[in-house]
């Protein structure tokens, strides 16, 4: 589904990829995790087109992306929830939603149904909405569009633990259907839930690849590469 590898990115004359590694089968669900700053996001804006990394290669269906428009990779069939939410606040919450919607499995009804609050403020101003309800409408925006592969970056950050909870089993739910996704987050004991593979990454490189279940196993892991 994705194969990214060799990737090297960063801002100006700031490197902060320097070897990513990092591959997705189709019906997987796989989590980038890290401390701040070693290069989750960044790995995620070259994916999507939102920067442009200097080398190495982006695969999606066995087709190389490394460099193309944003617009393109959406085409390619990857959605992205990005960190901060980004909905159109001058828009209605079903404006919001169908602004990018394409024909699939995903439309209003199973949206609304998924998300019933959703419906409920289906015509207020987005801009109008608690930071949970946002974080909600963004992910149905996404899944609207269709995708192949769902990219969520810190979805669940700054949430109130109840809508936290809401997004968690909205994940439960994509992945029984088969849904491949890619998620960062720092929550390890709701990831376990959902993630097949967990990918550890380092000043810009993958340093380990494994289940939740050997993650767990491992607590050294943690305490190098995730602990404050």
């Amino acid at each position: 589904m994705l194969e990214v590898s060799g990737l090297q990115a960063g801002y100006g004359l700031s490197q902060v990829l320097f070897d990513m590694h990092l591959k997705i089968e189709q019906g997987q669900v796989v989590s980038l995790i890290g401390r701040n700053g070693m290069g989750k996001t960044t790995t995620v804006k070259s994916i999507m087109g939102l920067l442009k990394p200097t080398a190495g290669s982006i695969l999606v269906h066995g087709r190389e992306m490394r460099g193309a428009p944003p617009y393109r990779i959406a085409q390619a069939g990857l959605g992205l929830v990005p960190e901060g939410r980004r909905g159109f606040g001058s828009l209605s919450v079903r404006e919001n939603l169908l602004a990018t919607a394409t024909r699939g499995k995903w439309d209003l009804a199973r949206i609304y149904a998924l998300f019933p609050r959703l419906l409920e403020r289906q015509d207020q101003l987005s801009k109008t909405l608690s930071g949970g309800e946002q974080q909600m409408m963004v992910v149905a925006r996404a899944l609207l569009t269709n995708p192949q592969l769902l990219i969520l970056d810190e979805a669940t950050e700054g949430l109130a633990p109840i809508i936290r909870e809401t997004i968690w089993s909205c994940l439960a739910s994509l992945k029984a259907e088969g849904e491949t996704i890619l998620v960062i987050d720092k929550n390890l004991k709701e990831m376990a839930r959902v993630v097949d593979c967990h990918h550890i990454i380092e000043k810009g490189r993958q340093v380990w690849s494994g289940t939740p279940g050997e993650l767990a196993a491992t607590p050294e892991l943690s305490r190098r590469y995730l602990g404050v």
